[in-house]
Protein backbone atom coordinates (compact mmCIF):
# COMPACT_ATOMS: atom_id res chain seq x y z
CA UNK A 1 0.00 0.00 0.00
CA UNK A 2 1.08 3.70 -0.96
CA UNK A 3 2.03 5.67 1.97
CA UNK A 4 -0.44 9.16 1.61
CA UNK A 5 2.09 12.20 0.57
CA UNK A 6 3.47 13.97 3.27
CA UNK A 7 4.85 16.97 1.24
CA UNK A 8 3.63 19.23 -1.55
CA UNK A 9 6.83 20.22 -3.65
CA UNK A 10 6.36 23.25 -6.02
CA UNK A 11 9.07 24.11 -8.84
CA UNK A 12 7.92 26.95 -10.83
CA UNK A 13 9.45 27.19 -14.35
CA UNK A 14 9.71 28.56 -17.11
CA UNK A 15 10.97 25.89 -18.91
CA UNK A 16 14.05 27.85 -20.24
CA UNK A 17 16.98 25.88 -18.31
CA UNK A 18 16.13 22.28 -18.88
CA UNK A 19 20.04 21.48 -18.07
CA UNK A 20 19.52 22.86 -14.77
CA UNK A 21 15.73 22.03 -14.39
CA UNK A 22 16.75 17.98 -15.09
CA UNK A 23 19.26 18.51 -11.74
CA UNK A 24 16.52 20.06 -9.84
CA UNK A 25 14.14 17.27 -10.36
CA UNK A 26 17.28 14.37 -9.82
CA UNK A 27 17.43 15.90 -6.22
CA UNK A 28 13.54 15.85 -6.22
CA UNK A 29 13.98 12.50 -7.05
CA UNK A 30 16.37 11.62 -4.53
CA UNK A 31 14.40 12.67 -1.86
CA UNK A 32 11.63 10.06 -2.80
CA UNK A 33 13.36 7.41 -0.81
CA UNK A 34 13.04 9.17 2.22
CA UNK A 35 9.77 11.01 1.96
CA UNK A 36 6.50 10.08 0.65
CA UNK A 37 5.78 13.33 -1.84
CA UNK A 38 3.95 14.95 -4.50
CA UNK A 39 5.87 17.22 -7.19
CA UNK A 40 3.85 19.80 -8.93
CA UNK A 41 5.54 21.60 -11.89
CA UNK A 42 4.16 24.49 -13.05
CA UNK A 43 4.87 25.21 -16.63
CA UNK A 44 3.80 27.08 -19.43
CA UNK A 45 2.04 25.19 -21.44
CA UNK A 46 4.18 25.91 -24.46
CA UNK A 47 7.46 24.87 -23.09
CA UNK A 48 6.53 21.30 -24.38
CA UNK A 49 10.34 19.62 -23.56
CA UNK A 50 10.45 20.97 -19.80
CA UNK A 51 6.92 19.74 -19.46
CA UNK A 52 7.52 16.36 -21.09
CA UNK A 53 10.98 16.41 -18.68
CA UNK A 54 8.90 16.72 -15.41
CA UNK A 55 6.28 13.96 -16.66
CA UNK A 56 9.17 12.03 -16.69
CA UNK A 57 9.80 11.74 -12.64
CA UNK A 58 6.00 11.63 -12.04
CA UNK A 59 5.25 15.55 -11.76
CA UNK A 60 1.44 16.73 -11.75
CA UNK A 61 1.99 19.49 -14.53
CA UNK A 62 0.00 22.63 -14.25
CA UNK A 63 0.07 25.38 -16.71
CA UNK A 64 1.80 28.83 -15.55
CA UNK A 65 -0.76 31.56 -15.06
CA UNK A 66 1.80 33.74 -16.53
CA UNK A 67 1.26 36.51 -13.95
CA UNK A 68 4.28 36.39 -12.16
CA UNK A 69 5.92 34.00 -9.53
CA UNK A 70 4.06 34.46 -6.51
CA UNK A 71 0.83 33.12 -8.43
CA UNK A 72 2.25 30.40 -10.10
CA UNK A 73 3.55 28.64 -6.65
CA UNK A 74 -0.24 29.61 -5.66
CA UNK A 75 -1.38 27.44 -8.25
CA UNK A 76 1.19 24.70 -7.45
CA UNK A 77 -0.38 24.69 -4.15
CA UNK A 78 -3.95 24.73 -5.28
CA UNK A 79 -3.09 20.94 -6.39
CA UNK A 80 -2.85 19.64 -2.77
CA UNK A 81 -5.13 16.54 -2.13
CA UNK A 82 -3.86 15.37 1.35
CA UNK A 83 -0.22 16.99 2.15
CA UNK A 84 0.09 18.48 5.29
CA UNK A 85 3.24 20.13 4.34
CA UNK A 86 5.00 22.26 1.26
CA UNK A 87 8.23 23.31 -0.18
CA UNK A 88 9.19 25.29 -3.06
CA UNK A 89 11.91 25.03 -5.20
CA UNK A 90 13.43 26.86 -8.42
CA UNK A 91 14.36 25.14 -11.28
CA UNK A 92 18.33 25.82 -10.59
CA UNK A 93 18.22 25.08 -6.96
CA UNK A 94 18.89 21.59 -5.74
CA UNK A 95 17.09 20.05 -2.69
CA UNK A 96 20.39 18.44 -0.72
CA UNK A 97 20.40 14.53 0.57
CA UNK A 98 17.99 14.14 3.33
CA UNK A 99 17.20 17.52 3.18
CA UNK A 100 13.10 17.15 3.25
CA UNK A 101 13.32 13.73 5.58
CA UNK A 102 15.45 16.24 7.90
CA UNK A 103 12.71 19.39 7.79
CA UNK A 104 9.99 17.08 8.09
CA UNK A 105 11.26 15.77 11.04
CA UNK A 106 11.90 18.97 12.56
CA UNK A 107 8.42 20.37 11.95
CA UNK A 108 5.98 17.21 13.07
CA UNK A 109 8.86 16.92 16.40
CA UNK A 110 7.68 20.21 17.38
CA UNK A 111 4.41 21.31 19.10
CA UNK A 112 3.15 24.29 16.98
CA UNK A 113 5.61 24.34 14.67
CA UNK A 114 4.44 26.49 11.12
CA UNK A 115 8.07 26.54 9.57
CA UNK A 116 11.16 23.86 9.52
CA UNK A 117 14.29 25.48 7.60
CA UNK A 118 17.97 24.53 7.09
CA UNK A 119 21.50 25.62 5.99
CA UNK A 120 21.78 26.56 2.36
CA UNK A 121 24.50 26.36 0.23
CA UNK A 122 25.27 29.10 -2.03
CA UNK A 123 26.49 27.56 -5.68
CA UNK A 124 27.82 28.82 -8.76
CA UNK A 125 26.41 27.93 -11.94
CA UNK A 126 28.82 25.39 -12.21
CA UNK A 127 27.76 23.80 -8.78
CA UNK A 128 31.07 24.92 -7.32
CA UNK A 129 30.11 26.04 -3.45
CA UNK A 130 30.72 29.73 -2.90
CA UNK A 131 29.87 29.58 0.89
CA UNK A 132 27.03 28.20 3.12
CA UNK A 133 24.72 30.21 5.04
CA UNK A 134 23.14 28.31 8.44
CA UNK A 135 21.78 31.33 10.41
CA UNK A 136 19.92 29.28 12.73
CA UNK A 137 18.27 31.06 15.16
CA UNK A 138 19.54 34.35 14.12
CA UNK A 139 17.71 34.36 11.22
CA UNK A 140 14.16 34.31 12.70
CA UNK A 141 15.63 37.26 14.78
CA UNK A 142 16.35 39.45 12.14
CA UNK A 143 14.02 38.88 9.96
CA UNK A 144 11.33 42.06 11.22
CA UNK A 145 14.48 44.38 10.31
CA UNK A 146 17.24 42.74 8.93
CA UNK A 147 18.01 40.43 6.30
CA UNK A 148 15.57 37.19 4.79
CA UNK A 149 18.69 34.44 5.50
CA UNK A 150 15.69 31.87 5.98
CA UNK A 151 16.66 30.32 2.44
CA UNK A 152 13.42 29.16 0.11
CA UNK A 153 14.25 26.02 -1.41
CA UNK A 154 15.75 25.00 2.40
CA UNK A 155 12.24 25.99 4.24
CA UNK A 156 8.99 23.97 4.84
CA UNK A 157 5.53 25.32 6.07
CA UNK A 158 2.46 23.74 7.35
CA UNK A 159 -0.01 24.07 4.49
CA UNK A 160 -3.13 24.87 6.59
CA UNK A 161 -1.29 28.03 8.59
CA UNK A 162 0.12 29.19 4.97
CA UNK A 163 -3.58 29.38 3.54
CA UNK A 164 -4.93 31.18 7.33
CA UNK A 165 -2.20 34.36 6.08
CA UNK A 166 -4.14 33.84 2.23
CA UNK A 167 -0.71 32.49 0.66
CA UNK A 168 1.71 34.62 -1.68
CA UNK A 169 1.24 37.73 -2.10
CA UNK A 170 0.87 38.03 -6.11
CA UNK A 171 1.72 41.55 -6.25
CA UNK A 172 5.22 40.83 -4.95
CA UNK A 173 8.10 39.39 -7.26
CA UNK A 174 11.26 39.22 -4.91
CA UNK A 175 10.09 39.74 -1.09
CA UNK A 176 7.52 36.59 -1.27
CA UNK A 177 9.11 34.73 1.36
CA UNK A 178 10.09 36.81 3.32
CA UNK A 179 6.16 38.41 3.48
CA UNK A 180 5.34 35.31 4.21
CA UNK A 181 7.47 34.46 6.98
CA UNK A 182 6.60 37.69 8.39
CA UNK A 183 2.93 36.90 8.79
CA UNK A 184 3.70 33.35 9.69
CA UNK A 185 5.19 34.43 12.97
CA UNK A 186 1.87 35.48 14.44
CA UNK A 187 1.07 31.53 13.93
CA UNK A 188 3.05 29.30 15.54
CA UNK A 189 6.89 28.63 16.08
CA UNK A 190 9.93 28.06 13.51
CA UNK A 191 12.33 25.74 13.58
CA UNK A 192 15.32 25.41 12.79
CA UNK A 193 18.63 23.26 11.81
CA UNK A 194 22.42 24.44 11.02
CA UNK A 195 22.35 21.05 8.93
CA UNK A 196 22.69 21.74 4.68
CA UNK A 197 19.84 20.84 3.25
CA UNK A 198 19.41 22.93 -0.09
CA UNK A 199 21.24 24.94 -2.96
CA UNK A 200 20.48 28.09 -3.96
CA UNK A 201 22.38 28.86 -7.39
CA UNK A 202 23.52 32.21 -7.56
CA UNK A 203 24.15 33.68 -11.07
CA UNK A 204 24.00 36.97 -13.47
CA UNK A 205 20.52 35.77 -14.81
CA UNK A 206 18.35 34.93 -11.49
CA UNK A 207 16.07 37.66 -10.46
CA UNK A 208 17.07 38.86 -7.52
CA UNK A 209 20.57 38.63 -8.72
CA UNK A 210 20.17 41.14 -12.07
CA UNK A 211 18.19 43.65 -10.01
CA UNK A 212 19.54 44.36 -6.59
CA UNK A 213 17.72 47.73 -5.96
CA UNK A 214 14.27 46.46 -7.18
CA UNK A 215 14.71 43.34 -4.73
CA UNK A 216 16.04 45.52 -1.77
CA UNK A 217 13.32 48.03 -2.31
CA UNK A 218 10.81 45.56 -1.99
CA UNK A 219 11.80 43.77 0.62
CA UNK A 220 11.76 46.94 2.95
CA UNK A 221 8.28 47.73 1.83
CA UNK A 222 7.16 44.08 3.05
CA UNK A 223 9.29 45.05 6.41
CA UNK A 224 7.88 48.48 6.48
CA UNK A 225 3.98 47.06 6.24
CA UNK A 226 4.51 44.29 8.67
CA UNK A 227 5.94 46.07 11.58
CA UNK A 228 3.56 48.24 14.15
CA UNK A 229 2.27 51.05 12.80
CA UNK A 230 3.97 53.51 15.48
CA UNK A 231 7.38 51.84 13.94
CA UNK A 232 7.00 52.59 10.28
CA UNK A 233 7.88 55.90 10.09
CA UNK A 234 11.39 54.84 11.78
CA UNK A 235 12.12 51.59 9.52
CA UNK A 236 14.44 53.57 7.13
CA UNK A 237 16.81 54.18 10.21
CA UNK A 238 17.66 50.52 9.87
CA UNK A 239 16.75 49.11 6.60
CA UNK A 240 19.50 51.44 4.38
CA UNK A 241 22.36 50.06 6.07
CA UNK A 242 21.14 46.76 5.84
CA UNK A 243 20.21 47.23 2.24
CA UNK A 244 24.01 48.56 1.50
CA UNK A 245 25.06 46.09 3.77
CA UNK A 246 23.34 42.87 1.42
CA UNK A 247 24.10 45.17 -1.81
CA UNK A 248 28.24 44.35 -1.15
CA UNK A 249 27.66 40.93 0.08
CA UNK A 250 25.48 40.22 -3.12
CA UNK A 251 28.21 42.22 -5.44
CA UNK A 252 31.06 40.47 -3.86
CA UNK A 253 29.20 36.64 -4.39
CA UNK A 254 28.90 37.69 -7.82
CA UNK A 255 32.30 38.66 -8.50
CA UNK A 256 33.38 35.44 -6.87
CA UNK A 257 30.66 33.36 -8.77
CA UNK A 258 31.51 34.66 -12.43
CA UNK A 259 35.49 34.02 -11.45
CA UNK A 260 34.76 30.46 -10.84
Amino acid sequence: MTAAPEVLVVLPTLGDRLDTLRQTLDSVQEQRAEVALTLVVVVPEQATAARELAARYDAVIVSDPKTGISAAINCGIDARTTEPFYAWIGDDDLFRPHGLRTLLDLITQTPRAVVAYGGCEYIDAHGEIQFTSAAGGAALFLLPWGPDLIPHPGSMIRIDDLDAIGRYDTSLKFALDLDVFLKLRRRGRFVHTRRVVSAFRWHADSLTVSDRKGSSSEAEAVKRRNLPRALRPLSPLWNRPVSWAASVAARRLSVRSKSA
